[in-house]
């Protein structure tokens, strides 16, 4: 494929070299049909007339609150090529939220999954919006998708081609600490991203992914959507999160961009099974992993995997991995992670498997991938090494030794900045364009970069130690009984946890115990089993890092209850309003 500066250009390429080959899978009826490239773009032209016809024009902007579709994917690419931006939210925001990003954005259009949302949307009376289109409900209704295609399809409208520099989306951050911020994103930031992770990744049209990453976060619309887009490859849209396990075996991907919380279901899927099943296959599966522990050993010391280590891998892998990887539809050949911190356990664990798990690390502000482990330079627990023009940097921060200190990235993926925030835009931006990531991290001699956490969330105890709280939180997520937590301490002698029960496992724990689940989370018995996870699971913390003290409880933090944002963070300013007391007492 050709060079392309822009998302129109990908899109025209792309449809042009690829016009037969498979895009877009939906499950309907019991199984995947599949839309081609060709009648993708036929989709594309309808809307971008219909747009038009609905007033779109270079330098507007048009919003969609919904989930991943082929519909979504339609809007997107209709809106480039009006020269428009695109601006993308969530089903699970609450309204205030879109009620402020519609606003800001200055939205003309909103594309909605559904009449529920419509209605919702409707009673936001912004001021800026003159239509509102939604993919399922009344057909009849003339603001319902397919019958806007039909109109725009008497509409043929050109493609508009803007310029590199020219804003192709708004995507709001995530806002853990206020109100979420727009972040401008040109056409040459996302594409320059897209082709700097295809440089690096052996990705091409034969490749199928699963998809459930939002597209949108700005992972999984850059190196899901654009990216698979520019190669021509194909990906099956899951039904919904509870489906995905299904949903890998029916579509059978060979490449799946994920973040670490599904990597985790599987970790402790499979360690469950095998706990369940024992006997023999038990055995066989533990030594399949201590084979392929050595072999990683081997080759990390020599190069090479010993004789005998491959031959016994070989055996295993066919009686033993081959089987764990038909549940996940058998081709998998790898997996990309990003969003937030892979446990180096999991992702051995993953690797073990024969599923290569390449960790990258990005924000939405660098369009987003800045670094990423790739095919023949990997280390496991980093976050690999710069994307191909995209250059790192690390600024000394107080309390740590040089070299540890704020992530700083400079390249074409650095955002054109803060939508309507000059202020907030200028903290972050130096004058040559270097953005400050506020992620503290370190280079090693290889150049591979390392996340260490968080610098607005780092706080110091009472002893002058500090702490990053998020890293120590993953690794305690691993344990089965534990399905959420946050840790605090701030200005305390030591550290504190708040801990969503892992409802499956504490049911059967309990059920095994005789103890009755009523009163359960005060029990001594259970809370002797927490604390008993908290020191197998934090082996590898420093003593002070963990909490010696807990609360647990069994409400979960969503973004519904606004204890998560839409990219699943942690709320902490939220969740302290509702269980700080209960914390604080903790020190008493």
């Amino acid at each position: 494929m050709s060079g392309f500066e822009t998302l129109v250009d990908l899109f025209e390429q792309t449809i042009e070299k690829h016009p037969n080959n498979p895009l877009f899978g939906v499950k309907k009826g019991g199984s995947y049909k599949w839309t081609s490239y060709q009648e993708f773009g036929q989709k594309v032209d309808a809307c971008r007339g219909a747009l038009a016809v609905r007033g779109v024009e270079k330098g507007d902007t048009v919003a969609i609150i919904a989930d991943n579709s082929v519909e979504w994917a339609v809007s997107a690419y209709a809106t480039y090529g009006l020269g428009a931006a695109f601006c993308p939210m969530y089903t699970v925001q609450m309204p205030k939220d879109w009620k402020f990003i519609l606003d800001d954005s200055d939205a003309k259009v909103v594309m909605v999954a559904n009449e529920k949302i419509y209605e919702q949307v409707k009673e936001l009376a912004i001021e800026t919006v003159t239509s509102i289109i939604f993919f399922e409900g009344d057909t009849q209704h003339p603001d319902y998708f397919q019958n806007v295609l039909v109109d725009g399809a008497a509409n043929p409208t050109p493609s508009t081609h803007p310029k590199p520099d020219d804003i192709a989306t708004f995507i709001y951050t995530s806002g853990t600490t206020g109100n979420p911020k727009g972040v401008r994103l040109s056409h040459k930031n996302l594409t320059s991203n897209v082709q700097g992770v295809a440089e690096v990744f052996p990705i091409d049209q034969s490749e199928v992914s699963l998809s459930f990453l939002p597209w949108a976060h700005s992972f999984g619309q850059t190196v899901e959507l654009h990216m698979l887009m520019s190669r021509g490859a194909s990906m099956g849209l899951a039904e919904n999160v509870s489906t995905i396990i299904a949903n890998l075996a029916e579509v059978r991907p060979t490449i799946l961009m994920s973040v670490p919380r599904i990597f985790n279901r599987i970790y402790d899927g499979v360690q469950k099974k095998m706990e369940q099943e024992g006997g023999i296959k038990k055995v066989l599966f533990d030594m399949a992993i201590n084979n392929a522990v050595s072999a990683r050993e081997q080759r990390e010391k020599s190069g090479k995997v010993g004789f005998m280590t491959k031959v016994k891998g070989d055996v295993l892998d066919n009686l033993v991995f081959s089987k764990v990887r038909a549940r996940f539809g058998g081709r998998l050949k790898f997996a990309v992670s990003g969003g937030a911190a892979l446990s180096p356990e999991v992702a051995r664990f993953i690797d073990n498997l024969n599923i290569q798990v390449y960790e990258g690390y990005g924000l939405t502000e660098t369009s987003p991938i800045v670094s990423a482990n790739i095919p023949g330079h990997v280390k496991i627990g980093s976050v690999g090494l710069p994307l191909p023009g995209v250059k790192v940097t690390i600024r000394d921060v107080d309390g740590y030794p040089s070299g540890t200190g704020e992530v700083c990235v400079n390249g074409p993926n650095v955002m054109l900045g803060y939508h309507k925030l000059p202020e907030a835009t200028a903290e972050v931006l130096d004058d040559d364009h270097t953005f400050h990531t506020g992620d503290l991290g370190r280079i090693d001699d290889d150049g591979f970069l390392w996340i260490l956490g968080r610098i607005k969330e780092q706080y110091k105890l009472e002893n002058g130690k500090y702490v990053v709280p998020s890293p120590i939180e993953e690794q305690l997520k691993l344990s089965p009984f534990i399905n959420q937590m946050m840790l605090d301490g701030a200005n305390k002698p030591y550290n504190v946890a708040l801990i969503v029960v892992d409802e499956e496992s504490l049911s059967d724990w309990l059920k095994d115990n005789n103890i009755p689940r009523e009163g359960a989370l005060t029990n001594e018995k259970v809370r002797a089993l927490y604390a008993d996870e908290i020191k197998r699971f934090g082996n590898s913390m420093k003593s002070y890092e963990l909490p010696k003290s807990f609360v647990l409880i069994d409400q979960e933090f969503t973004p519904e209850n606004d204890m998560l944002t839409p990219s699943l963070k942690v709320k902490r300013r939220i969740v302290l309003q509702s269980y700080g007391k209960m914390l604080e007492e903790l020190y008493n």
